[in-house]
């Protein structure tokens, strides 16, 4: 694989990978930055997660980042593109640092990066946030995949990946209640049905940002917030920039006098951000929840 920006040195060592002259990477800055559901930090300041029906542990020092039993193989198909490291940040932060407020956001959260998730389980996850917390969503999903996910044994512990949208296809209410999800049950069963029907990354892709968000919202339960997370972290279109209650009060104390409607706050960060919105919006929501800013 050619690796288009910066040279990694990617070493083998006890079937572990060691990555050297990675930039712009901190892991708690890409896991904590409300993108993610299914990584959890441990004791010794590693990672453990599930993602792209694969498990992984991934650790960091000041010169290195280490993927636990992985191969090379893996890395190239799966990792490199997930942790979407073929994208210069270094550009990004520049560009962005033109304006002062997001300087100042980017020096907290300098190491984010937005993960290229899975389209479907995407979808799923933020549907689930809706109306909720990080500890809730995080179990929540947990028990699904517990239930209807299929086993991955690795490093001795057993994970579990999340289930097919077919799998979920196949089920009833009455099959979710143990999840505890309450009222997205029945917008859970939605999204499914949509996938069943065709909804697919390759369709929505070829979309207009506008022309997607429009066939995400006629799932039950996707709204405009919802929609844009999937479009920024399942479809890639790094234009869209989700605003919920806490961005919305962000933009507020960061860029106004006084409050603002959530359409104002669109129009705003289309116009200020632009291609850019989905990384800006990453790097206030982390400077802000560092920062206590608009709770």
């Amino acid at each position: 694989m050619c690796y288009n920006y910066f040279i990694m040195n990617i070493q083998a060592q006890n079937n572990n990978l060691i990555i050297t002259d990675i930039r712009d990477f901190n892991l708690d800055h890409i896991f904590e930055c409300g993108q993610c559901f299914r990584w959890n930090k441990e004791s010794d300041g590693s990672y453990i997660g599930v993602a792209c029906g694969r498990a992984l542990k991934i650790s960091q020092t000041a010169s290195s980042v280490t993927l636990y039993d992985t191969s090379k193989e893996d890395f190239e198909n799966i990792w490199y593109h997930y942790f979407d490291l073929d994208n210069d940040y270094g550009i990004i932060k520049s560009d962005l640092s033109a304006d002062e407020i997001l300087k100042k956001a980017i020096g907290y959260g300098e190491g984010i990066r937005i993960l290229n998730q899975d389209l479907w389980e995407c979808t799923v996850s933020f549907i689930i946030s809706a109306s909720n917390n990080i500890p809730r969503i995080k179990k929540i999903i947990n028990e699904l995949c517990l239930l209807y996910g299929e086993k991955i044994n690795y490093l001795a512990n057993t994970y579990y990946t999340f289930p097919s949208y077919e799998k979920i296809y196949s089920l009833s209410l009455e099959d979710l209640a143990p999840i505890k999800a309450g009222f997205r049950d029945k917008y859970i069963l939605s999204a499914a049905q949509a996938f069943h029907n065709g909804l697919c990354i390759d369709t929505l892709k070829e979309l207009s940002y506008s022309d997607a968000k429009k066939e995400l919202m006629k799932i039950k339960g996707v709204g405009n917030k919802v929609a844009d997370c999937i479009l920024l972290f399942g479809l890639s279109k790094r234009n869209s920039f989700p605003i919920d209650v806490w961005i919305k009060r962000i933009v507020e104390y960061c860029y106004f006098d006084a409050p603002q409607s959530i359409e104002e706050i669109r129009r705003f960060s289309s116009k200020k951000f632009g291609d850019l919105g989905g990384y800006a919006q990453q790097y206030l929501f982390f400077y802000a929840r560092e920062n206590k800013i608009g709770l």
